[in-house]
Protein backbone atom coordinates (compact mmCIF):
# COMPACT_ATOMS: atom_id res chain seq x y z
CA UNK A 1 0.00 0.00 0.00
CA UNK A 2 1.89 3.73 -0.53
CA UNK A 3 0.06 6.55 -0.01
CA UNK A 4 0.08 9.74 -2.56
CA UNK A 5 -1.55 13.00 -2.59
CA UNK A 6 -0.25 14.41 0.85
CA UNK A 7 -1.73 11.08 2.97
CA UNK A 8 -5.18 11.28 0.97
CA UNK A 9 -5.06 8.71 -0.98
CA UNK A 10 -4.08 4.94 -0.72
CA UNK A 11 -3.07 2.65 -3.33
CA UNK A 12 -3.29 -1.28 -3.97
CA UNK A 13 -1.64 -3.36 -5.90
CA UNK A 14 -2.60 -7.00 -6.92
CA UNK A 15 -1.91 -9.57 -9.42
CA UNK A 16 -5.25 -11.91 -9.43
CA UNK A 17 -4.37 -15.27 -10.64
CA UNK A 18 -7.80 -14.59 -12.72
CA UNK A 19 -8.16 -13.32 -16.05
CA UNK A 20 -9.24 -9.61 -16.41
CA UNK A 21 -13.04 -10.41 -18.18
CA UNK A 22 -13.70 -12.70 -14.84
CA UNK A 23 -11.85 -9.49 -12.88
CA UNK A 24 -14.45 -7.17 -14.65
CA UNK A 25 -16.92 -8.54 -13.66
CA UNK A 26 -16.48 -9.27 -10.09
CA UNK A 27 -16.51 -4.83 -10.08
CA UNK A 28 -19.15 -4.18 -12.35
CA UNK A 29 -22.02 -7.13 -11.60
CA UNK A 30 -24.17 -6.29 -8.46
CA UNK A 31 -24.02 -10.05 -7.03
CA UNK A 32 -20.32 -10.61 -8.01
CA UNK A 33 -19.13 -7.20 -6.28
CA UNK A 34 -22.22 -7.54 -3.22
CA UNK A 35 -20.54 -11.46 -2.56
CA UNK A 36 -17.09 -9.95 -2.26
CA UNK A 37 -16.76 -6.33 -1.22
CA UNK A 38 -16.35 -4.66 2.32
CA UNK A 39 -14.51 -6.07 5.60
CA UNK A 40 -14.36 -9.45 7.08
CA UNK A 41 -17.70 -10.14 8.88
CA UNK A 42 -19.43 -7.24 6.54
CA UNK A 43 -22.57 -8.46 4.22
CA UNK A 44 -24.05 -6.16 1.59
CA UNK A 45 -27.67 -6.90 1.18
CA UNK A 46 -28.39 -4.08 -1.22
CA UNK A 47 -26.07 -3.28 -4.74
CA UNK A 48 -27.71 -1.50 -7.46
CA UNK A 49 -24.93 -0.32 -10.56
CA UNK A 50 -25.81 1.17 -13.61
CA UNK A 51 -22.48 0.82 -14.44
CA UNK A 52 -22.01 3.66 -17.35
CA UNK A 53 -20.37 6.66 -17.70
CA UNK A 54 -23.15 9.25 -15.54
CA UNK A 55 -24.74 6.07 -14.11
CA UNK A 56 -24.66 5.64 -10.29
CA UNK A 57 -24.67 3.07 -7.45
CA UNK A 58 -25.81 2.32 -4.51
CA UNK A 59 -24.85 0.05 -1.46
CA UNK A 60 -25.40 -0.98 1.88
CA UNK A 61 -22.69 -2.40 3.77
CA UNK A 62 -24.04 -4.43 7.13
CA UNK A 63 -22.25 -5.27 9.61
CA UNK A 64 -23.17 -7.27 13.24
CA UNK A 65 -21.50 -5.03 16.29
CA UNK A 66 -22.08 -5.89 19.89
CA UNK A 67 -25.06 -3.42 20.31
CA UNK A 68 -26.75 -4.87 16.93
CA UNK A 69 -27.08 -4.50 13.29
CA UNK A 70 -25.46 -1.38 11.83
CA UNK A 71 -25.84 -0.69 8.48
CA UNK A 72 -24.20 2.08 6.56
CA UNK A 73 -25.20 3.11 2.93
CA UNK A 74 -23.21 4.38 -0.01
CA UNK A 75 -23.97 6.11 -3.37
CA UNK A 76 -21.60 7.31 -6.57
CA UNK A 77 -21.30 7.85 -9.71
CA UNK A 78 -19.55 6.49 -12.54
CA UNK A 79 -17.12 9.31 -13.94
CA UNK A 80 -15.15 6.38 -16.80
CA UNK A 81 -16.02 3.50 -17.84
CA UNK A 82 -13.75 1.63 -20.04
CA UNK A 83 -15.00 -2.10 -20.68
CA UNK A 84 -11.84 -4.62 -18.95
CA UNK A 85 -9.29 -1.76 -18.39
CA UNK A 86 -10.29 1.45 -16.12
CA UNK A 87 -13.46 1.74 -14.06
CA UNK A 88 -13.62 5.07 -11.77
CA UNK A 89 -16.60 6.52 -9.63
CA UNK A 90 -17.19 8.57 -6.40
CA UNK A 91 -18.45 7.40 -3.22
CA UNK A 92 -20.44 9.14 -0.85
CA UNK A 93 -22.01 7.92 2.30
CA UNK A 94 -25.85 8.03 1.79
CA UNK A 95 -28.88 7.52 3.15
CA UNK A 96 -31.20 4.64 1.83
CA UNK A 97 -32.87 6.63 -0.89
CA UNK A 98 -28.81 7.60 -2.21
CA UNK A 99 -29.20 11.06 -0.73
CA UNK A 100 -25.46 12.10 0.58
CA UNK A 101 -24.63 12.87 4.16
CA UNK A 102 -22.21 14.98 4.97
CA UNK A 103 -19.06 13.11 7.44
CA UNK A 104 -20.90 14.62 10.40
CA UNK A 105 -23.90 13.58 9.69
CA UNK A 106 -22.91 10.24 9.88
CA UNK A 107 -20.76 10.80 13.20
CA UNK A 108 -17.17 10.43 11.49
CA UNK A 109 -14.54 13.03 12.30
CA UNK A 110 -14.05 16.76 11.16
CA UNK A 111 -11.90 16.69 7.70
CA UNK A 112 -13.52 13.05 6.07
CA UNK A 113 -14.32 13.81 2.77
CA UNK A 114 -17.76 13.93 1.89
CA UNK A 115 -17.42 12.56 -1.60
CA UNK A 116 -14.10 9.98 -2.28
CA UNK A 117 -13.15 9.03 -5.59
CA UNK A 118 -12.35 5.11 -6.45
CA UNK A 119 -10.45 3.98 -9.78
CA UNK A 120 -9.93 0.71 -10.46
CA UNK A 121 -6.90 -0.15 -13.28
CA UNK A 122 -7.05 -3.39 -14.94
CA UNK A 123 -4.21 -4.94 -17.28
CA UNK A 124 -3.73 -8.44 -18.50
CA UNK A 125 -0.91 -10.37 -17.73
CA UNK A 126 -0.61 -13.74 -18.68
CA UNK A 127 -3.66 -14.73 -18.58
CA UNK A 128 -4.06 -12.67 -15.00
CA UNK A 129 -4.64 -9.51 -14.20
CA UNK A 130 -2.38 -6.85 -12.68
CA UNK A 131 -4.94 -5.01 -11.13
CA UNK A 132 -4.11 -1.30 -9.10
CA UNK A 133 -6.92 0.45 -6.89
CA UNK A 134 -6.41 3.76 -5.50
CA UNK A 135 -9.13 5.77 -3.33
CA UNK A 136 -8.58 9.43 -3.34
CA UNK A 137 -9.54 10.77 0.05
CA UNK A 138 -9.01 7.80 2.05
CA UNK A 139 -5.56 7.65 3.52
CA UNK A 140 -3.24 4.96 3.45
CA UNK A 141 -2.93 3.18 6.88
CA UNK A 142 -6.98 4.41 7.45
CA UNK A 143 -9.14 1.83 8.63
CA UNK A 144 -11.02 2.42 5.25
CA UNK A 145 -7.85 1.41 3.82
CA UNK A 146 -7.82 -1.83 6.18
CA UNK A 147 -10.80 -2.35 5.01
CA UNK A 148 -10.48 -2.37 1.11
CA UNK A 149 -7.28 -4.65 1.74
CA UNK A 150 -9.73 -7.06 3.46
CA UNK A 151 -12.62 -7.04 0.82
CA UNK A 152 -9.56 -7.60 -1.99
CA UNK A 153 -8.39 -10.41 -0.09
CA UNK A 154 -12.49 -12.06 -0.38
CA UNK A 155 -12.30 -10.69 -4.25
CA UNK A 156 -9.45 -13.32 -4.77
CA UNK A 157 -11.23 -15.77 -2.57
CA UNK A 158 -14.04 -14.84 -4.91
CA UNK A 159 -12.12 -15.31 -8.16
CA UNK A 160 -11.04 -18.83 -7.38
CA UNK A 161 -14.10 -19.81 -6.59
CA UNK A 162 -15.57 -18.55 -9.83
CA UNK A 163 -13.07 -20.64 -11.41
CA UNK A 164 -13.30 -23.96 -9.89
CA UNK A 165 -16.84 -23.86 -10.83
Amino acid sequence: MTDNNGGQSMVIERTLEAPTDLVWKMWTEPEHFAAWYGPGGATIPVATMDVRVGGTRLLCLEMTTPNGTMQMWFTGEYLEVVENQRLVYTDSMSDEHGNVMSPEQMGMPAGHPTTTEVSVELEDINGGTNMVLTHTGVPAGSPGAAGWAMALDKLAARLDEAQRA
